[in-house]
């Protein structure tokens, strides 16, 4: 009985011995293999077994995610997509993220958990979602392997557990994480991270060890198993050098790391400092719609079997132009009535446009105002201070056709005296009488009418009042100069009028009568000065004012001055509207910097290009100054 005892203990000890030395054979068993590569231009800098196929494990994982993103950047799934978790998936060896069968979860929280916690049973959920079964997945994987020049590369599964036929090598994972870094940069620092959310639980990252421990690392991805040993993808930057490391074989996590760790020196001391990047070339997409050739069932040698079934999907090379519809003919009646219908619009249009219709009567315009009217705003103060008053537009009239007759009667008779130049007269006071013809009478005086007297004697009281002499010119000139009677100026401006004689009296008051008082624009009053009687009229003088008030000068900016040859340019738009948009928007916000401004829309190349031109230097730098203040986009444009 003990000895029996004695030899079930024996059997169990061999059989537990056996077992620790079949768990541990691989682990001592799994070759090595190295690659260290430059990853800014792909050049091999150190590599051992490279080409050797070794069993990836959990690295396959770089490829299953490298296909996620190709199908997210080619629109077959997105990032919130949700996938349904299969039977299959729940049941793979884990490590695992403890889906549920049945259970969805989005796109983006599958990718972190292969990625930093290397779940396999995400991996499996993310190649059915994409392609709906993990074996379709597996060979989109291994095309997309050879597009991308692994060539030693087959995948069987999607997540890197020990399978025959799936295998790869250092030199190909080290491809595969240069394209990653490359062709999808936006989704390569996930690799970086220490942990993250999965939509289940936060999941740490397997490399967190060697990220922390070695300086520039960022990434990328581990894996293990029996088979395979102790795996890792490193990535890692300093200044301008990036290295990427692959090693197989590893005996423990803390002997791969150091001698990552150690390759990743040599990559860096071995690296070149300035080296031209080079990225790799993205590979043919292979997912839907790409070129794919079934085979037979059977075989191509089989009788029985069906002919190849090669499917294109080529881009439509040319678009013509569609034909237009028939349009089915209009009959006879119905273009005589649309031409007797066009008729009779047109005549009645013309007989509602006649002269008849358009009458001043029947339209609606306003007639000027009356004189008396217009007389009760004017102030007329000034003019009755003078000796004037308004006068009946007939009696005006009346008095132009007098005046035209006599006038006629003295060119008949040959009495009209022929004008001459006395530009040339020292006095024109003095020689004027002798140079008038001998045939032309002097015009009789017009007697001093009352308010002349009136003036006369208000000035020779204000000269008494100070003690100055009086002047006998103004009494002379107002007994012997005043205008010749009959005499009418009718719409003629100011400098037509008669001067006053010279007079040294004039530098003290104004007593010439003869000029017209101003007289506001388009009033309608005929102002006329006269004797105290109506029925002689001695005097008449007739104005219209047509300078109302003093002359406006219009002036605008321009360019040719030497000091104004600066600018400020606003950018190209697209279309002239958007241009003139932001001319507009620009000369709201800064008016007062822009007022001497001249905006411009110039068109080049197909765009518009708005600016403000004829400034001067300080004028330009100021207000683009004003506007890049504001946020507005603004270049000076120098000449």
């Amino acid at each position: 009985m003990q000895a029996q005892i004695m030899r079930r203990i024996g059997l169990g000890i061999l059989v537990l011995g056996w077992v620790m030395w079949v768990s541990l054979a691989p682990l001592h068993a799994a070759p090595y293999a190295a690659m260290v590569m430059d990853a800014r231009n792909g050049e091999v800098i150190h590599a051992r077994n490279h080409d050797t196929k070794l069993h990836p494990a959990s690295l396959t994982k770089m490829m299953t995610l490298y296909v996620a993103f190709e199908a997210v950047k080619h629109g077959e799934v997105g990032l919130d997509t949700k996938f349904r978790v299969s039977r299959r998936a729940t049941k793979t060896e884990c490590v695992c993220l403890g889906l549920r069968e049945g259970q969805t979860i989005s796109l983006r929280y599958l990718i972190r958990a292969a990625a930093l916690r290397s779940a396999n049973d995400a991996a499996v959920v993310i190649a059915e979602g994409i392609s709906g079964s993990v074996e379709a997945f597996a060979e989109r994987m291994t095309r997309t392997a050879r597009a991308m020049g692994m060539s030693n590369s087959t995948f069987k599964n999607p997540h890197g557990l020990t399978q025959a036929g799936h295998v790869s090598t250092a030199r190909d994972m080290t491809i595969l994480g240069r394209q990653l870094f490359f062709d999808y940069p936006q989704y390569f620092n996930i690799f970086s991270r220490r942990s993250d959310f999965a939509g289940v639980a936060n999941v740490p990252n397997t490399n967190r060890r060697f990220l922390d421990a070695y300086q520039g690392a960022n990434g990328i991805k581990t894996g293990y198993t029996r088979a395979a040993g102790f795996n890792l993808t490193a990535s890692a930057q300093r200044g301008s050098k990036h290295i990427i490391t692959t090693m197989f074989g590893g005996s423990s996590t803390a002997a791969r790391n150091a001698k990552v760790a150690e390759l990743m020196d040599m990559g860096f001391s071995r690296a070149k400092s300035r080296v031209a990047v080079r990225p790799p070339a993205t590979p043919a997409y292979q997912g839907r719609g790409a070129l794919v050739a079934a085979k037979p069932q059977n075989g191509d040698d089989d009788p029985n079997a069906g002919a190849k079934t090669i499917r294109l999907v080529t881009a439509v090379r040319t678009s013509p132009r569609p034909l237009a519809r028939p349009v089915p003919p209009v009959p006879d009646d119905v273009l005589v009535a649309v031409v007797e219908g066009v008729d009779l619009s047109v005549s009645q249009t013309v007989e509602e446009l006649s002269l008849t219709a358009l009458a001043p009567a029947e339209l609606d315009v306003s007639p000027p105002p009356r004189p008396e009217a217009v007389a009760e705003t004017v102030d007329l103060s000034i003019a009755e201070a003078a000796g004037f008053g308004l006068v009946d537009p007939a009696d005006l009239d009346a008095l132009e056709e007098a005046d035209a007759a006599a006038l006629d009667l003295a060119e008949a008779q040959g009495s009209l005296a022929v004008p001459m130049d006395i530009t040339s007269l020292d006095d024109p006071s003095e020689d004027m009488a002798a140079a008038a013809p001998e045939t032309v009478e002097p015009a009789p005086l017009a007697e001093t009418s009352e308010p002349v007297s009136t003036e006369i004697a208000s000035v020779v009281a204000e000269a008494a009042a100070l003690g100055q002499d009086i002047p006998q010119e103004p009494m002379e000139l107002a007994q012997n100069e005043g205008p010749p009677a009959e005499i009418l100026w009718t719409g003629a401006p100011e400098s037509f009028l008669p001067s006053a004689a010279p007079s040294t009296f004039e530098a003290n008051v104004d007593l010439d009568v003869t000029v017209a008082p101003p007289i506001i624009e388009d009033s309608g009053i005929i102002l006329t000065r006269s004797d105290a009687t109506d029925e002689e009229v001695h005097t008449a003088i007739v104005a219209e004012t047509f300078h109302a008030e003093t002359p406006q000068i219009i002036s605008r900016v321009s360019t040719s001055d030497d000091a104004r040859l600066w600018g400020i340019s606003l950018g190209a738009f697209n279309s002239r509207h958007d241009a003139e948009r932001s001319l507009i928007t620009v000369k709201m916000a800064e008016a007062q910097a822009l007022s001497s401004g001249i905006s411009r829309i110039r068109q080049t190349s197909g765009r518009f290009e708005a600016s403000f031109a004829g400034l001067t230097e300080g004028e330009a730098d100021r207000a683009c100054a004003r506007l890049s203040a504001r946020g507005m986009d603004c270049s000076v444009a120098r000449p």
